[in-house]
């Protein structure tokens, strides 16, 4: 009997359906030390790893784009933004009214990368913020960072971050813990 390329090895033929044949389902998730599934609502085999204050910074210094979340009225409100990071401060444009992102509560800024396959990293700072009046400084990041307007906002903000947190998304490794 000559070999079919849709055949498995003993020489069946397989079913044609078109479709690649399933994949073996993943192993299940490692309980999280806390014993809690750390992925509970994430696709099998992904981990959540806490990255150090450090390396967060580093992952939000080398990225441009983000969200800056903020509360108005008791909701979050989330808008598309860019960003740079200069002596120790966040600095973003984003299309919001300054007046309504600058509260008590401080704003958040999110930063992430995150693949198809469901990995890459996420990256948080929190802290107070205030806007940037001074015309110069003000045209200054206005050339240096892109970004989005809406209607007439178009504000420029310096977050200063009392916490930054992050996380590494990835995939376990093969024969890790067993």
């Amino acid at each position: 009997m000559r070999h079919h390329p849709r055949s498995d090895r003993r020489g069946t033929q397989a079913p044609r359906t078109g479709r690649a044949p399933a994949r073996p389902a993943p192993p299940p998730p490692a309980p999280h030390p806390e014993g809690t599934a750390m992925t509970a609502h994430a696709p099998a085999g992904l981990r959540m790893t806490e990255v150090s204050g450090a390396e967060a910074l580093w992952l939000l210094q080398g990225s441009t784009r983000g969200r800056l979340v903020h509360l108005r009225r008791e909701q979050a409100v989330i808008r598309p933004a860019t960003h740079v990071m200069e002596y120790g401060s966040l600095v973003v444009r984003a299309p919001v009214q300054a007046a309504a992102a600058l509260t008590r509560a401080g704003l958040t800024y999110q930063v992430d990368e995150i693949q198809p396959a469901g990995t890459g990293w996420t990256v948080s700072a929190h802290g107070p913020a205030e806007a940037i009046t001074d015309p110069d400084e003000a045209s200054h990041y206005r050339r240096a960072l892109s970004g989005w307007s809406h209607g007439p906002h178009d504000t420029l903000l310096r977050l200063h971050p009392q916490s930054v947190s992050g996380f590494r998304l990835a995939r376990p490794l093969r024969g890790a813990g067993r």
